[in-house]
């Protein structure tokens, strides 16, 4: 809420946990990490058509030291699980993961020994994007979900405090 002074000038008065809130929703830095289709249509939502940059996620990070979303695109065979935990391992707190398209979220059509059958059991996903593969504007969707999740956050408790993942009304209508 602004107040202007006696002076005439503006000021801002907030809590310091929505201030830093506000900050981490609107400066996302995405590590991707695609394996199959739905790494084109993350492509596609980087791209000007969509243009993800309105969300302040046009930063994307190849190295996930400098990353704080995790974006599980596609499948994830087995033998790759441990690289994708040592990835999640190396992101600084706080961070959170989007599974992105049937694959990374129950296996897909890939009921196999080799195929991960949902990456939930192995890391903590806070949003799934439904679809094989998902449109952009269910990823954007999503993307504003986990956004949304961030705001009501404690920035201040420790960072396992999170409510535990939860499959969204996105991800229900779907099914």
């Amino acid at each position: 809420m602004g107040l202007e002074s006696e002076f005439g000038q503006f000021f801002l008065t907030t809590k310091l946990g929505d201030l830093i809130n506000w900050g981490r929703t609107n400066s996302l830095w995405p590590y991707p990490f695609g394996t199959a289709c739905c790494a084109i249509e993350l492509m596609a939502t980087l791209a000007a058509k969509y243009d993800l940059s309105r969300f302040g996620m046009e930063v994307i990070r190849f190295s996930p030291r400098q990353s704080d979303v995790l974006i599980v695109a596609g499948r994830v065979p087995i033998k790759l699980m441990p690289v994708l935990q040592r990835i999640y391992q190396q992101m600084p707190e706080p961070k959170w993961i989007v599974s992105m398209g049937a694959c990374a979220s129950t296996g897909g059509e890939f009921n196999t020994y080799a195929v991960v059958q949902g990456i939930d059991r192995f890391l903590p996903v806070d949003v799934y994007v439904p679809g094989c593969p998902p449109r952009p504007e269910t990823l954007i969707t999503a993307l504003m979900m986990l956004q949304k999740r961030i705001d009501g956050e404690n920035p201040f408790g420790p960072a396992d405090s999170r409510p535990p993942a939860e499959i969204g009304p996105l991800a229900q209508s779907h099914a």
